[in-house]
């Protein structure tokens, strides 16, 4: 498989694992986990063939590291960015002395009234470096790239959670706590 095909597998994965299962009938538990065995059918039954090992190759080569496999490898969920109702049990922890987020030029007066919102995720998404910080916000327009207070919200009792692939994740940035990296 070439690395479009892996991309366009793992967009897929995204959608049914973050937003829409229903989309191909599957079902995940309350932590957003479901089962592999039912992910590969599902694939098959939309004709999209997919197999074991180019899942595998998928979940371990994805540069984000969006998906993660059980301990015991039967089932797969995505790691953050959930727009449906998940509990991923993530435990709070002090965040590191710097977050930054990327976003767009376009939505800076918005943020620095209203702040970081989680908008329809379960939580705001932060980086604890600049280049993933870059790579998120390009994506959205014209790059603008935020610096947040993460010590000063943590000492005034906001939560932050990391997730398995280093995001880190909080429910809201307000105003105060923001400013350009």
């Amino acid at each position: 498989m070439t690395p479009q095909d892996h991309k366009q597998i793992s967009k897929k994965l995204s959608l049914l694992l973050r937003h829409k299962p229903e989309l191909y009938h599957l079902e995940l538990d309350p932590q957003g986990w479901c089962e592999v065995d039912a992910l590969l059918d599902a694939f098959r039954k939309n004709g999209q063939p997919l197999d074991r090992m180019t899942l595998e190759a998928v979940v371990t080569q994805n540069d984000k590291q969006r998906f993660a496999f059980s301990p015991d490898g039967t089932r797969i969920r995505a790691n953050q960015g959930h727009s449906i109702a998940v509990q991923l049990e993530y435990a709070p922890q002090e965040p590191p002395a710097v977050l930054f987020h990327g976003t767009a030029t376009r939505f800076l007066s918005s943020i620095y009234e209203k702040g970081l919102l989680k908008q329809q995720r379960h939580h705001v998404h932060l980086s604890p470096d600049i280049e993933t910080a870059s790579k998120v916000g390009v994506r959205h327009g014209k790059l603008a790239l935020l610096k947040v207070d993460s010590p000063r919200m943590f000492a005034e009792g906001y939560s932050f959670f990391c997730s398995e692939n280093g995001v880190w994740l909080t429910e809201q940035v307000p105003p105060a706590y923001i400013q350009p990296a």
